[in-house]
């Protein structure tokens, strides 16, 4: 059985990650519909404001040649010269539709996505050279669906094309011996306003076809649930790495609380099951809670603290209460207040009280 996963179930949408892999590697929602629209459009803007310019360069340039024909030498490398000086002086005539179209075709591509590089499309593969392949591509369903389309559009637009056309048949007949500045004239009008009739109708095929290839790309692009759950571990974490940098981070904490321990000023507990460790000095507003921990956690607290002689003071209720209100390197309470001042009273009393007697 293939591992490809079923297109039945890619249930999911993309995520934002797996349309941005997408876009590197060149596979993007593009319609050539809408690019055909665009170049109609630039061929339209040659036609209605570029052709009178081009005409009369082209003619000016063409009389200038024919009026001295004489006086070129077209014989050996004089001819390259002739032609070489021509060339350079329809060049102007010939680049700027050339960038009429060349800027259509660009904006073709920027309004159906953002700018894309990407070598992946070119990159030699075995399947692009495959004549098995090449025979799946041609008889598949996409191809066949791609040649209906061809078939309609080319349907379409020449009927629209007669359509213009018939009203205007006795004027082609009357062209063959019309003047040739007329028969320019007459041709432009009838190229703009078949162009016209044109990008009306292509206007409409190209937004058809752009919702249809960007709704089958959207739908390439689908995601089954373990593939979602994949990227969520590729991109988050495993979860079980997570969770051992987790512990190592609370051992690091751990290890940090339990050098506080020594310096702090009492340490109150359950007896058995809490330990929290308080620290105060004159200069404090209150007391700050430097370690605390149940069970385990509890009896290193305690340990330590009395092998760096901190007072140990049991107070079930008041260590409990603690604990669950007042996190570490954090100021206990208002509340507790009086009955921590009470226990730090009487620890400070007990420590002149040793003073003296030492």
């Amino acid at each position: 059985m293939s591992d490809a996963p079923d297109k039945d179930s890619k249930t999911e949408d993309p995520s934002q990650k797996k349309l941005e892999d997408a876009h590197k590697k060149g596979d993007v929602a593009k319609s050539q519909e809408v690019t055909t629209l665009f170049m109609l459009v630039g061929t339209a803007i040659i036609f209605s404001s570029m052709a009178p310019w081009v005409a009369a360069e082209v003619s000016a340039s063409l009389r200038l040649v024919l009026m001295n024909a004489d006086q070129f030498d077209v014989d050996g490398s004089g001819f390259a010269g002739f032609v070489t000086g021509l060339g350079m002086s329809l060049i102007g005539v010939i680049l700027a539709p050339l960038g009429v179209l060349y800027l259509c075709g660009l904006l073709a591509n920027l309004v159906q996505h953002r700018p894309l590089l990407s070598t992946e499309p070119i990159t030699p593969k075995l399947s692009k050279i495959s004549p098995l392949a090449g025979a799946k591509r041609l008889f598949s369903i996409d191809a066949l669906i791609n040649f209906g389309k061809g078939l309609i559009k080319i349907s379409v637009v020449g009927l629209v094309v007669f359509l213009v056309c018939w009203p205007e048949r006795d004027r082609l007949e009357t062209m063959m011996t019309a003047d040739p500045v007329m028969i320019l004239l007459d041709v432009q009008e009838m190229a703009v306003k078949i162009i016209t009739a044109v990008l009306l109708v292509v206007t409409l095929i190209a937004a058809a076809d752009y919702f249809y290839v960007r709704q089958k790309w959207w739908k390439r692009q689908m995601m089954t649930v373990q593939e979602t759950r994949d990227e969520y571990k590729q991109m988050e974490g495993d979860p079980h790495v997570k969770g051992r940098i987790r512990q190592l981070r609370q051992e690091k904490a751990r290890k940090r609380m339990m050098q506080a321990v020594p310096d702090s000023t009492v340490v109150i507990t359950n007896p058995t099951h809490y330990a929290v460790a308080l620290k105060y000095e004159k200069n404090m507003p209150a007391p700050i809670c430097v370690a605390k921990g149940v069970d385990a956690v509890a009896l290193r607290i305690r340990l330590v603290a009395k092998d760096a002689d901190v007072p140990i003071i049991e107070n079930p209720p008041l260590a409990r209460a603690l604990f669950a209100s007042v996190d570490v390197d954090q100021m206990i309470p208002a509340g507790h207040y009086k009955a921590v001042a009470e226990i730090i009273g009487f620890v400070m009393r007990l420590k002149k009280s040793s003073s003296w007697r030492a």
